[in-house]
């Protein structure tokens, strides 16, 4: 709950599959450091300000411990938890996370999951970042660290960035040219014939209009 809001605009198409392989390519993973969050978003033409707050997305959600286990016993291969993690919160998290415990167990990406607001920003200032990936960008980084430092005393400029960077990241060029608009942004458009099946087996002329409507083809043969 909580949280800015901006206008989204009509038309951008979705890909009509979903791919695991293309989405490894460009989705950062929780052990990410900051130069490579601020090199991968930099190829997308977003700015170190971009990077940080739509990094404050993290606002709400949570985290596996799948993602987070080698932070607390055995960091960059060092067998030591990770120095940047705060010692009492360490301790929640080795309770919540213990060695060889089952990986899927979640908890709160910062202190307010539910809510969004710019807690998570001040729970990396106290060193209470869940995510390695997270917590980087004000431990090791002082690039992206004065954002961080910003963000957790300002919750407007947060939102407002936030928003900038959610219409940079919605104006992006498509990354496939045979895609669709989708009629239902949570799932690909009926096939026309299936579509024009329903019309034909309604029997309410409102619904039938609506099916039209709906689910009209682009150039077909038959539109309202």
């Amino acid at each position: 709950s909580g949280g800015p809001c901006w206008d989204v605009s009509l038309g951008r198409k979705d890909s009509l599959f979903a791919s695991q392989e293309a989405s490894n390519k460009i989705m950062p993973s929780p052990r990410s450091n900051a130069t490579y969050l601020i090199q991968l978003f930099q190829r997308f033409n977003l700015s170190i300000e971009n990077l940080v707050a739509l990094s404050g997305s993290h606002s709400i959600g949570y985290g596996r411990c799948f993602s987070i286990v080698f932070r607390l016993y055995n960091q960059s291969g060092s067998g030591h938890p990770d120095p940047t993690i705060n010692p009492a919160f360490r301790e929640v998290l080795d309770k919540l996370c213990p060695l060889g415990g089952d990986g899927n167990i979640t908890g709160g990406l910062d202190a307010t999951p539910v809510v969004f607001d710019n807690q998570y920003f001040k729970d990396l200032v106290d060193g209470k970042g869940f995510l390695n990936s997270d917590q980087v960008l004000f431990s090791t980084d002082k690039r992206t660290r004065k954002w961080v430092v910003q963000f957790s005393r300002d919750q407007d400029k947060f939102f407002s960035s936030f928003v900038v960077g959610m219409i940079k990241l919605g104006s992006l060029p498509p990354a496939t040219a045979d895609g669709e608009v989708r009629l239902n942004c949570r799932r690909v458009n009926k096939p026309v014939d299936e579509a024009f099946l329903e019309y034909l087996t309604s029997n309410n002329v409102d619904d039938k209009r609506n099916h039209i409507k709906r689910h009209a083809k682009q150039g077909g043969h038959w539109k309202l």
